[in-house]
C-alpha cells in the first residue's frame, strides 16, 4: 500500500476515524482503500491477548501464554543479552498471534517503593532502566513486531493516576524521568510510544506538545506513532495538535467527530490529521510487510527459557556461613504457601493467563529427605496458631528450613499504591518462630518491590526471587541447590524503613498536585548523599564464588567534554565455582557549582568467569557521563574539574577509583546585574579589580565608629567578609548613604560584562 496515496484519497471522516481504535485492541480499517486493521496487546512480560470480552485491567480472561519474569526481576539481571533474548521470545509469540504491537516495556522510574506498579518497572536508576528497555525493544522488534514504550512520562504513582499533576522541575525531568525513554528511543527506535494518564506541570501528557513533539520527535528523532494509555485523552483536538496520533480504546466515534468538526471550523489544521494517519499506517504497514503468522510458538521451550531467565535475575541478599547452596541429602523443611503456589506476577493490565506454573515444592519433592508445612494462608494476614505450630515441628525436625514468603497479590497491583512496606503479619511471625527452632533458616522472597525485614538478623540466608514468572519454582530450586550460581543485583535500594525514603513525607499525600520535592535525589542518589543506612544498597548481590578487581586504567588523565574516555578493569574469579559478576561503573563529580548526587551509575557489564579466570572489562564514557542538566542553557553541561571513575560492587561498595580531569568547552551565560552578589563576583580576579574602589569605600564606612561612642568595638574582619559575601551590588548605595552612586554601580556592571573571557568551568 502506498500510504500517502491512500491518505490523499480518504475523506476527512475516514482520516479522523483512523485516529482512534475500533474496539479495545484494534486500529480501524478503511476497506475501500485496502487499509487493514491491526491488533495490539498488553504485555510486556508475556501476552495478554483477549478475543471477545475485552478490558484494560486484566479482569477478563485472556489466551493461554507464557508468563516471563516481570520488570523488577529482569532489570536485576543487569544483563543486556538476557533482555534481548526475552524480547525475541515475546516477538515470536506476537507473530504467532498476529499482533502488530506489544504494549511495553514499562520504564517509569521507581520514585517510591510504594508505587503499586513498581513490579512492572525496571529501576530507580534511569541509566539501567534505559539500557534494559533498549535491549528488550531490540529483541521484540527483531521479530518484525513493534513495541510501545510506556508510560510517557512521570507516571510514578497509581493514586489518582488519571488526574494527578506531576509537578517536576526541568532538571529533574531531564536527569531522572526522561533519560530511560530517551535511551530507548535513540538506541532501539520503538515503533510506538504510549503517553501516560497524568498531567505534567499542569498539562495532560496526551496534549503536551513540548513532550510529544518538541522533545520526543524533534529532539530525540522518534518516527513512530504515539498512542494514549487506555482512556487517557482529555481534549482530543488539543491532543492531535500536541502530537498524540492514536486514541485508545474506541470512543464509539465521538472523538472522531470532534476532530472533523475542529478541522471544518478551522480550529485544527487538517495536515496534522494527515500526519497522524501517516504515522499510524506506516507502523501498521511495517508489521504487515513482516507478518509471519506461521511462526512457531513453542510454549514448553519458552517455559524453560522463563526458568533460565528467572534464575539469572534472582538476588542472593544474605548467606551467612555459606549455608547456600543446599547440599542434597540433608533433611530440608520446605515451609510456606508460596512454595506450592508461588506469587509470580502482579495484577492489572500485565496479568498473564499462564499456560503452566511450577512451584519450588515440585522440585524439592523429588529429593529424598524433604518435608512440607503450609505455615500461613495467602488470603489472611492474621497468624494461624495451628499452622505456626505445625511449621515449628517440621522445621525443628530438619537440618535446614526454607521459608517461601513475600507479598500476596492484594498487596501490590496496578490501580493502587501500597500503604506500607511490611509483609503480612502471619509471615513475619512464621519467620521468627521457625528461625527460633532452626538456626539454618533460609527465606525466599516473592515480591515486586522492597519490603522491610525486621527479622533479617534471625535468619541465615535470604534469596530475593522477585516476581519470577511461571517457572519461578524451578528457577528457585536451581539457585538454592547450586545448579545456578546467583548473579542478580538489586536494581533498587532496599531501605530499612519506609520513613527513610526520600519521598516519605509527601508521597501520595496530595490529591491533585504531586510535587517531586526530592528533585534528582531518587533512590540511591538520596541514600548515598544523606549517608542513610540501608538494608541493601542499589547494585548489591552475593554469589557462591568471590571476585576481585585490579588494574583500573583510564585512557587519559584529562579530556575535553567533546571527547571520550575509555575505562578498563580486570575482574578475577578467585572462588571455587564458575559465576557471573556485574561490574558497575559510577561517576562522581568531585566539586560542582550545583548540588549533584555523590555518584551515578554510568556503565555496567555482566561477565561470566570460570574459577581462577580473569577478564578485562571495558567501558566508553562520553559527555553525558559527566554532565548535569543546566537550566540556564536548557541543555546538558559539563563543568571543568575532576571526576571520580569508580568501580563498585554496589553504590555503597566502591573497590577501585581514579580521577579524570574534564575540560568544559561551553561558555555559561553569566551576565552581571545590580543584583549579583560579591561572593560570585569576587571569584573572578578581573571583576574583583573593577570592584576594588567600591569595596574600599564600603569597608571604610562600615569600620567607622559610631559618632557618640568613640570606644565602640569595630566590626571584625570575619564579620566583614561574611557581610560582603552575600551583599548585592545595589545595596552599596544604601550602606554608604549615597557615597557610591547608582551611576558608579552601572558603570562597574558594564565593565564586568565586557570582560572577554570564556565562562566555562566552575
Amino acid at each position: 500500500m502506498d500510504v500517502q496515496k491512500a491518505i490523499s484519497e480518504m475523506t476527512l471522516e475516514e482520516k479522523a476515524s483512523l485516529l482512534s481504535g475500533s474496539d479495545f485492541w484494534h486500529t480501524k480499517s478503511v476497506e475501500r482503500l485496502g487499509v487493514e486493521s491491526c491488533m495490539v496487546s498488553d504485555g510486556p512480560h508475556g501476552l495478554r491477548k483477549q478475543n471477545q470480552k475485552a478490558d484494560h485491567l486484566g479482569i477478563r480472561e485472556s489466551i493461554k501464554a507464557v508468563c516471563f519474569p516481570t520488570g523488577c526481576a529482569t532489570a536485576s539481571s543487569f544483563d543486556r543479552e538476557l533482555l534481548k533474548t526475552l524480547g525475541e521470545a515475546i516477538g515470536d509469540s506476537c507473530q504467532h498471534e498476529k499482533l502488530s504491537v506489544v504494549l511495553g516495556p514499562a520504564v517509569n522510574i521507581k520514585r517510591s517503593p510504594l508505587c503499586g506498579r513498581n513490579f512492572e518497572y525496571f529501576s530507580e536508576d534511569p541509566y539501567l532502566a534505559g539500557e534494559a528497555a533498549a535491549n528488550f525493544i531490540q529483541g521484540v522488534q527483531s521479530r518484525g513486531v513493534g513495541t510501545s514504550i510506556k508510560h510517557f512520562a512521570c507516571n510514578n504513582q497509581e493514586y489518582r493516576r488519571l488526574s494527578s499533576n506531576s509537578v517536576v522541575d526541568e532538571r529533574t525531568l531531564r536527569e531522572i524521568y526522561l533519560p530511560a525513554f530517551e535511551t530507548a528511543v535513540k538506541q532501539a527506535k520503538p515503533w510506538t510510544v504510549m503517553c501516560s494518564y497524568n498531567l505534567i506541570n499542569g498539562t495532560y501528557a496526551c496534549e503536551n506538545r513540548w513532550l510529544l513533539t518538541d522533545v520526543l520527535r524533534l529532539e530525540w528523532g522518534f518516527d513512530g506513532y504515539v498512542m494514549s494509555d487506555w482512556g487517557a485523552v482529555d481534549d482530543r483536538v488539543a491532543s492531535v495538535e500536541a502530537g498524540l496520533d492514536l486514541e485508545m480504546p474506541s470512543a464509539g466515534g465521538e472523538t472522531d467527530r470532534l476532530v472533523v468538526q475542529a478541522v471544518r471550523e478551522g480550529r485544527l489544521d487538517e495536515r496534522l490529521v494527515d500526519l497522524s494517519c501517516e504515522r499510524i499506517l506506516n507502523v501498521n504497514q511495517r508489521y504487515q510487510n513482516n507478518a509471519r503468522p506461521d511462526t512457531l510458538w513453542d510454549k514448553q521451550a519458552q517455559h524453560e527459557l522463563a526458568r533460565r531467565i528467572a534464575a539469572e535475575c534472582m538476588v542472593l541478599l544474605k548467606n551467612d556461613g555459606g549455608l547456600l547452596p543446599l547440599k542434597v541429602g540433608r533433611r530440608i523443611a520446605v515451609i510456606g504457601a508460596f512454595a506450592k503456589k508461588p506469587r509470580f506476577q502482579g495484577g492489572g493490565s500485565s496479568h498473564i493467563n499462564a499456560d503452566q506454573v511450577t512451584g519450588a515444592w515440585e522440585e524439592f519433592s523429588k529429593l529424598a529427605d524433604v518435608s512440607y508445612s503450609e505455615g500461613y494462608t495467602i488470603d489472611s494476614d492474621e497468624p494461624n496458631e495451628l499452622l505456626l505450630a505445625e511449621a515449628e515441628v517440621t522445621a525443628g525436625a530438619a537440618e535446614i528450613a526454607v521459608i517461601f514468603a513475600g507479598l500476596p497479590d492484594r498487596y501490590e497491583s496496578e490501580g493502587y499504591d501500597r500503604k506500607h512496606m511490611r509483609m503480612p503479619a502471619c509471615q513475619e511471625r512464621l519467620i521468627r518462630r521457625v528461625a527460633a527452632v532452626n538456626p539454618n533458616t533460609v527465606v525466599v522472597l516473592h515480591n515486586g518491590a522492597p519490603i522491610e525485614m525486621p527479622w533479617i538478623d534471625d535468619v541465615t540466608a535470604v534469596l530475593e526471587a522477585y516476581l519470577g514468572g511461571q517457572a519461578v519454582g524451578g528457577a528457585t530450586a536451581d539457585v538454592l541447590l547450586g545448579r545456578v550460581n546467583p548473579s542478580g543485583r538489586l536494581a533498587e535500594t532496599f531501605p530499612l524503613r519506609l520513613e527513610d525514603t526520600a519521598t516519605f513525607p509527601w508521597y501520595g499525600g496530595e490529591k491533585v498536585n504531586v510535587e517531586y520535592r526530592e528533585g534528582v535525589f531518587v533512590g540511591y542518589r538520596y541514600y548515598d548523599a544523606k549517608r542513610t543506612p540501608v538494608l541493601f544498597p542499589f547494585g548489591f548481590g552475593l554469589s557462591y564464588t568471590d571476585f576481585q578487581y585490579a588494574h583500573l586504567i583510564l585512557s587519559a588523565s584529562e579530556i575535553a567534554d567533546t571527547g571520550t574516555l575509555t575505562v578498563s578493569v580486570e575482574v578475577t574469579n578467585v572462588g571455587k565455582r564458575a559465576g557471573k559478576e556485574v561490574v558497575q561503573l559510577y561517576v562522581a563529580d568531585r566539586e560542582s557549582t550545583v548540588v549533584r548526587p555523590v555518584r551515578e551509575l554510568k556503565g555496567f557489564a555482566k561477565v561470566a568467569l570460570e574459577s581462577g579466570e580473569t577478564k578485562t572489562v571495558s567501558f566508553t564514557l562520553g559527555n553525558r557521563a559527566f554532565a548535569y542538566w543546566n537550566e540556564k542553557l536548557h541543555d546538558w553541561h559539563v563543568e571543568t574539574g575532576a571526576f571520580g571513575i569508580q568501580i563498585g560492587k554496589s553504590s555503597r561498595d566502591i573497590v577501585l577509583e581514579e580521577d579524570v580531569n574534564v575540560l568544559s568547552t561551553v561558555s555559561l551565560p553569566n551576565r552581571v546585574t545590580l543584583n549579583s552578589i560579591f561572593e560570585d563576583l569576587l571569584a573572578d580576579p578581573e571583576k574583583a579589580e573593577i570592584l576594588r574602589p567600591i569595596l574600599d569605600l564600603y569597608q571604610s564606612n562600615m569600620r567607622r565608629p559610631a559618632p557618640d561612642k568613640e570606644d565602640s568595638v569595630s566590626i571584625t574582619d570575619d564579620m566583614m567578609r561574611a557581610m560582603i559575601a552575600y551583599t548585592p551590588l545595589r545595596s552599596m548605595m544604601n550602606f554608604t548613604k549615597g557615597q557610591i552612586t547608582y551611576r558608579q554601580l552601572v558603570e562597574a556592571v558594564e565593565k564586568m560584562n565586557h570582560i572577554e573571557k570564556p565562562e566555562s568551568g566552575r
